[in-house]
């Protein structure tokens, strides 16, 4: 075991960094490099649930040693790095908090799981989490433990909604809050990283950055990330029992940011496709593909409606026409925020 004291290696941290664009805002006062976990936290103005995210961490049921990375991604403000630097000055949680100036989805992620291999050269295992999201006290050990037994590069578990509105229960069937499986076992992809944990071997596998920086207002890295896994042959396992919850305020509920979410997935869907066509074919294939899914998905709704609220069945036509329009190059910027340092 390797114990740094943070007050003694500043250098050591700033190793890490490596980069103008980034710095340390708070560290705990000792760090144990030699730990094989580290979870990873990107921030972005919530700092009131942070302080719930981090509860959960430290309250994990494991005997395994872990670390903390979160990533300020408010350059600005900074609301998040003091409520992270109160966790870490107290020894509830170890590891660092930087500031990632470059604002974007894709740039504090990367940032986050840059500086978690460089900073701990020993972890092999790197799980995150949102700053908007609460861990089960034995989400750490379930995933860690999957990955042990399965030999999986890459470990997805469900994200559950907890509606400050809960005038709506029948919202948590939507496509846009319902987890991918409802099953523990062997999965062809993961859609999110919300709730996953990747190994080292799986990032030395790509250049970096490891999330394309082309998704970084749009979202939607992680889910190339994860079909470029899957192209190379990496494995996915499920692990439904590692139950993250997300809380998800009331306007988050509506239907016009449930409709924009339709939409923004869409663009993702068509992104991602393109991006993975290999020839002017291949593209010319995904962009037909795209034009026929809007009839396609008016017949689907159609179906639904005899089943389902409208709002659920209209989700396939939303998701189809975000689509078309991201074939032509309109999408969503949900990621993009004002009175930023760039």
């Amino acid at each position: 075991m390797t114990l740094i004291p943070t007050e003694l290696s500043a250098t050591r941290i700033s190793d890490a960094v490596r980069d103008p664009n980034r710095e340390i805002a708070a560290s705990s006062r000792v760090i144990d490099l030699s730990v094989g976990i580290v979870v990873c936290i990107p921030c972005f103005r919530r700092p009131q649930h942070l302080r719930l995210t981090l509860d959960s961490l430290a309250n994990q049921r494991t005997p395994r040693s872990f670390a903390v990375v979160m990533v300020e991604n408010d350059a600005v403000q900074r609301e998040s790095a003091p409520v992270a630097a109160e966790f870490l000055a107290e020894g509830r949680l170890q590891g660092v908090c930087l500031v990632e100036k470059r604002q974007g989805n894709c740039q504090a992620i990367n940032a986050a799981f840059e500086t978690a291999q460089a900073l701990f050269p020993a972890a092999t295992r790197f799980l995150m989490i949102d700053d908007d999201e609460i861990a089960s006290p034995d989400w750490l050990e379930l995933m860690v433990r999957t990955a042990e037994a399965t030999g999986a590069d890459v470990v997805g578990g469900p994200v559950l909604p907890v509606f400050e509105d809960d005038s709506k229960p029948w919202l948590s069937r939507h496509p846009a809050f319902c987890p991918a499986y409802d099953y523990s076992g062997a999965v062809p992809l993961i859609y999110g990283c919300g709730n996953c944990l990747i190994t080292r071997a799986a990032f030395e596998r790509f250049d970096r950055p490891a999330f394309d920086l082309r998704f970084n207002f749009l979202g939607g890295g992680d889910c190339d990330f994860f079909v470029r896994c899957r192209d190379a042959g990496m494995l996915f396992h499920w692990t439904a029992e590692a139950v993250i919850t997300e809380t998800v305020p009331q306007s988050r509920t509506s239907l016009g940011w449930i409709a924009k979410r339709g939409l923004r997935i869409g663009a993702i869907n068509y992104r991602v496709q393109y991006k993975a066509a290999r020839s002017a074919a291949a593209r010319a294939r995904v962009f037909t593909q795209m034009l026929g899914r809007l009839p396609l998905s008016l017949v689907r709704a159609a179906g639904l409606l005899t089943s389902s609220k409208a709002v659920v069945a209209m989700h396939p036509v939303l998701v189809a026409f975000g689509s078309l329009l991201a074939a032509f190059g309109i999408e969503p910027r949900p990621y993009e925020a004002s009175k930023i340092v760039s």
